[in-house]
């Protein structure tokens, strides 16, 4: 509830004051047991997806269009990285004695025709780590325990191909780059020609009847409909090579992110440098004196609110310059304000009045007082802050619980969702999975991504309690310092 000033049985002093204990991100949880089960539960389904996780990209198109041969140059081009390539004609059910008498009136382009299930059986293990044994199916026999199983090892990239790999939106859902090989259809018959009269030994009227009655319908009928899921469009297949350079550069742009902004495209971890290794190794020592960790501290905020602020919409501006001449530029997003959350998020005002002058800037205190958990909330906040984007100011983003409260206050005050930015220093996974999936539409930019929480619920490395150690308040004791949340 919003406490106004003066009007509230125990004063904002007296909240603030008391929010200067060890706390969890801004979050008093003195009834901790209550949420006990809860983030139990949140922590163990966080830490299933901490593991690696490989990038995989679907790539799909009709039959004889080049889809292998993309694969193939994307696998030559990622000669450094470990890729493996998974065919959906690897997973065609065994047939029948009675489909094996009519086997030339089998569609094999039909959706029927893979075990889709046992295909997603063998992705989730990759994606797990677990290493899978993918059958040999053999087009002779028709059957997929003819020959040797193919031993898969969990790789950086897994090329998932097929004529119908988009099919199945649970298949679809596995992918993180989905890429439509489009050739013309007058090519990919003439190349199914050649291949099956040479290495299949049939004949050609064996090859065209075929095409006629199961090829072509089967790719207008569900081929083609799933064109519309690509995230990327090759035309020409293979001989596309310029398409192929870009989407190489982009899966080694995405292999060098942090497993979770693969997941969650609204998280932003800012590029680290020796410099950025350099700061966190200070401001994280036990033995750092305020005056440096402030420092340094005040360093990194200023290049997480430097790269926040980057995530503003902006529009095109020209002006005129000294010399007379035209420069076509930018102009900056002016409806703008920040929200700390108290007290550690008072911290990073500073770094952001620096970079946008007479910046507003709100505030909002979450508590836990008693024994019933209740929470009372206070805020003060610009009156049009729904008219604003919204910069809110966390350093330390823990089991998420804080983030969730202030970002549920402002969307009940007015301000959409994809109108705010969190920023903060250091996030713990669970805290990462909390907010994303709570607010997928927001974005978070942090400089590191912890190794997660301990039992205490407390980030760990972490840098110790951020706001007693930036204002000063643990002199009493300046070797012990706790755990952050």
């Amino acid at each position: 509830m919003s406490l106004p000033m003066g009007s509230t049985s125990k004063s904002v002093v007296d909240l603030i004051e008391a929010s200067s204990g060890v706390h969890f991100s801004g979050f008093h949880m003195d009834s901790l047991e209550q949420g006990v089960k809860e983030m139990e539960l949140t922590t163990a389904s966080a830490t299933e997806d901490l593991h690696k996780q490989p990038f995989v990209i679907g790539v799909a198109g009709g039959a004889a269009s080049g889809k292998t041969t993309v694969c193939d140059l994307i696998i030559q081009q990622l000669h450094d990285q470990r890729v493996v390539l998974v065919n959906q004609d690897s997973f065609y059910h065994n047939l029948t004695e009675e489909e094996l008498t009519q086997v030339h009136d089998y569609n094999f382009d039909h959706p029927d025709a893979f075990d889709t299930e046992k295909l997603l059986c063998v992705m989730e293990k990759l994606r797990h780590g677990q290493a899978v044994d993918i059958p040999n199916y053999d087009l002779k026999s028709y059957k997929n325990n003819v020959f040797p199983a193919r031993r898969v090892n969990p790789s950086d990239v897994i090329l998932l191909e097929g004529i119908l790999i988009f099919h199945d939106q649970r298949v679809r859902d596995l992918m993180n780059m989905k890429i439509f090989v489009d050739t013309d259809a007058d090519v990919r018959l003439a190349r199914r020609i050649r291949r099956d009269t040479v290495e299949k030994s049939r004949d050609i009227g064996t090859v065209l009847d075929q095409y006629s009655k199961f090829v072509k319908p089967a790719f207008d009928d569900f081929i083609l409909p799933t064109k519309k899921y690509a995230d990327i469009i090759i035309p020409r297949g293979g001989d596309n090579h310029v398409a192929i350079d870009l989407i190489v550069q982009h899966i080694r742009t995405k292999l060098g992110q942090h497993d979770l902004c693969k997941i969650y495209p609204n998280l932003y971890v800012i590029h680290s440098t020796f410099q950025i290794r350099g700061m966190h190794t200070l401001i994280r020592d036990a033995q750092t004196t305020k005056h440096d960790f402030v420092f340094y501290a005040d360093r990194l905020i200023r290049l997480v609110v430097e790269h926040g602020l980057g995530h503003l919409p902006f529009t095109e501006k020209q002006v005129i310059t000294p010399t007379g001449s035209v420069y076509t530029g930018v102009d900056f997003c002016k409806r703008l304000c920040g929200v700390s959350v108290i007290r550690s998020g008072e911290s990073m005002e500073n770094a952001l009045r620096a970079c946008c002058k007479g910046i507003k800037i709100g505030k909002i205190l979450i508590h836990r007082e008693g024994d019933n958990g209740q929470q009372l909330i206070y805020e003060k906040l610009p009156s049009d802050i729904s008219e604003r984007h919204v910069l809110l100011l966390d350093p330390i983003l823990g089991t998420g619980n804080s983030a969730v409260q202030a970002i549920s206050l402002l969307l009940r005050k007015g301000v959409p969702e994809s109108n705010i930015i969190f920023l903060n220093l250091i996030s713990a996974p669970q805290g990462v999975h909390v907010v994303c999936k709570s607010f997928p539409r927001i974005k978070i930019v942090t400089s590191e991504i912890e190794m997660g929480l301990n039992n205490d619920f407390r980030v760990i490395p972490g840098m110790g309690e951020f706001g007693d150690r930036y204002f000063g308040t643990d002199d009493d004791d300046p070797q012990v310092v706790a755990p952050s949340q």
